[in-house]
């Protein structure tokens, strides 16, 4: 049986998978919020948010600190740059894998090739 343990970016991109949760994340670039004032515009009970939202902490995106009765969570941003700069990584090789197809095409486009008389 393999022992798989997920690397924090795969963490994040399961936790972002989910719309509510993307949402949550979106609320919480803004700044912090408490469970209540993030649960008020969904549809769910109050118990579904809070599972939510483990998912986000589990993943580092979002941390939350207990002060009295009121949990405020925030966004870990150091999560979201890892995130952003993976897939700018990825966005990077393949628009130089294009230019280079692109090239090719040119080049090898009868259409393009000067006429030898």
């Amino acid at each position: 049986m393999l022992n798989y343990q997920p690397a924090p970016l795969d963490l994040a991109f399961q936790a972002l998978a989910d719309p509510t949760r993307r949402l949550m994340v979106e609320r919480l670039s803004q700044g912090p919020a408490s469970v209540s004032e993030l649960a008020q515009p969904l549809d769910m009970t109050l118990s579904a948010v809070v599972q939510h939202l483990a998912v986000l902490e589990a993943s580092g995106l979002v941390r939350s600190q207990k002060v009295g009765r009121v949990r405020t969570c925030r966004i870990e941003p150091q999560v979201l740059h890892s995130a952003e700069r993976w897939i700018s990584e990825r966005r990077a090789s393949w628009e130089r894998r294009l230019d280079r197809l692109g090239a090719f095409l040119v080049e090898t486009d009868p259409t393009t090739r000067p006429r030898s008389k």
